[in-house]
């Protein structure tokens, strides 16, 4: 695109309305339009692609090379967006692995697109979000994992101990153009913001340098992808209220609470009914099931019953992807120096403990402490190499020489070494906190604390990624 001339002012190159000047009411015609378009509106989108960062898309532009550029390019773009005749570039194909196992397909879009996406979605969620399901927690200002978690405890507390789990699948992929556009023309009437919304969807896709047609589908990654997902299944959640049932829902995860087995399964059958003749999308009747709510997980977590209560627990695969991760990060082949390996935990760290403190199960905690302490003593200990440097620093922890010298010889392998009471004392829990190593108990117990104090959930929730 041609440069724009050096001598034209900032403001009128901006596209931007100047400071203090009025903005039309969002209810007048054509005022979303102008709202998506205004300086505040699309300075706060540039931040919030600037600091979520990702990868570049198809024309390979960073993130951080973005605004630059806008100052080049931007009225270009914005006449085009006026004229309707601004055409999306396709999205980047990539997969990453499922937490659960197989991949999952993600559709990355350049910076600009980004940037304009994010901008109609800042203008489009106060349109939409008052009017969705109190019971929908997924991808909504204000709302969390935590706080659908907390639903469903409350649920089954009630009675409701049967759960109908259902998994769509694949519905990123599947969702209808026509009919997720006919849902947003119903509290959307400007016709630019319709069209641009349609442009977005039928973008297509580059996978292996071929550009693949997107006839259906809206790619799970983009800024408005999470917005248009809980439109779409919207009708699903008020079908549910006007039933009567329990649920929560998060994105595409669904769960519904019910009292018997009996109704569970009755709903399962026209649930899956509303969701495959209504909406066009199928239930995955492999990972779908009925089953008692407390076998089932949720974002995970579980729960189990202690002294008559529901209390809620770590799901055992969370458990095993956070040991995955930290035997990653303890690899004794991993060639670095324990301040960095100890940093690169904390960080996984923090982030984990954040989102899982809502468990009632602090031996959990207790348990991946001593675990995560044994793998650095076992780094520790190959470090150490040589027989008399393993010597030398026993001795200095406190061994006995005797006892120094039988262990430094020792042939018994790393893992056992690093449980063995000389190890233990010698490498005690004082000698990881000076080290820096923070764990996972104590952070768990102050943010407990700090949870009962507030009588809610940590103040900023935590994107889960499926832990660990």
């Amino acid at each position: 695109m041609p440069r724009v001339k050096p001598e034209a002012p900032r403001e009128e190159r901006s596209g931007f309305p100047a400071p203090g000047e009025a903005e039309p009411h969002p209810a007048a015609s054509g005022a979303l339009w102008e709202k998506f378009l205004s300086r505040e509106n699309l300075a706060a989108a540039l931040r919030r692609v600037e600091q979520n960062a990702g990868a570049p898309g198809v024309d390979g532009m960073k993130t951080t090379e973005l605004r630059s550029w806008l100052s080049d390019h931007w009225p270009e773009v914005r006449a085009a967006l006026d004229a309707g005749t601004y055409r999306p570039q396709p999205v980047r194909r990539v997969t990453i692995p499922k937490p659960s196992g197989g991949e999952r397909e993600l559709g990355v879009p350049t910076a600009l697109d980004r940037l304009i996406q994010q901008a109609l979605s800042q203008v489009l969620t106060p349109v939409f979000d008052p009017g969705l399901s109190e019971r929908s927690f997924g991808f909504r200002p204000g709302r969390s994992a935590h706080q659908a978690v907390k639903r469903a405890q409350r649920d089954i507390a009630e009675g409701h101990e049967w759960a109908v789990d259902l998994d769509l699948d694949r519905f990123f992929d599947r969702v209808q153009h026509d009919a997720l556009m006919a849902r947003v023309a119903r509290r959307v009437s400007d016709k630019k913001v319709l069209k641009l919304i349609r442009s977005y969807l039928e973008a297509g896709v580059m996978a292996d340098g071929v550009k693949q047609p997107s006839e259906e589908g809206t790619p799970q990654g983009s800024p408005l992808s999470p917005l248009l997902s809980n439109v779409y299944l919207d009708d699903l959640d008020r079908m549910l209220e006007r039933r009567g049932h329990r649920f929560v829902r998060y994105a595409d995860d669904i769960t519904i609470y019910v009292g018997s087995k009996r109704a569970a399964q009755r709903v399962m059958a026209s649930t899956s009914e509303f969701i495959e003749q209504r909406l066009k999308l199928r239930v995955n009747r492999g990972k779908s099931a009925v089953d008692r709510a407390t076998r089932r997980t949720l974002l995970g977590f579980g729960f189990f019953k202690r002294g008559g209560e529901i209390k809620v627990r770590i799901d055992p695969k969370a458990r095993k992807r956070a040991k995955d991760r930290l035997r990653r990060l303890t690899s004794r082949r991993w060639g670095i120096s324990m301040e960095r390996r100890i940093t690169s935990i904390n960080r996984f760290r923090r982030g984990w403990t954040a989102y899982f403190a809502l468990a009632d199960t602090p031996s959990v905690f207790e348990e991946l402490d001593e675990w995560l302490r044994r793998r650095l003593r076992q780094v520790r200990w190959k470090e150490w190499k040589k027989i008399r440097t393993k010597h030398r620093n026993l001795m200095a922890a406190g061994i006995p020489y005797g006892k120094a010298y039988e262990w430094a010889n020792s042939r018994r392998g790393y893992w056992r070494i690093a449980g063995s009471a000389v190890l233990t004392r010698g490498l005690p829990n004082a000698y990881w906190r000076e080290q820096g190593l923070l764990g996972f108990t104590d952070p768990y117990g102050r943010l407990r604390d700090a949870t009962r104090t507030a009588g809610c959930g940590p103040a900023r929730p935590v994107v889960w990624e499926g832990p660990g």
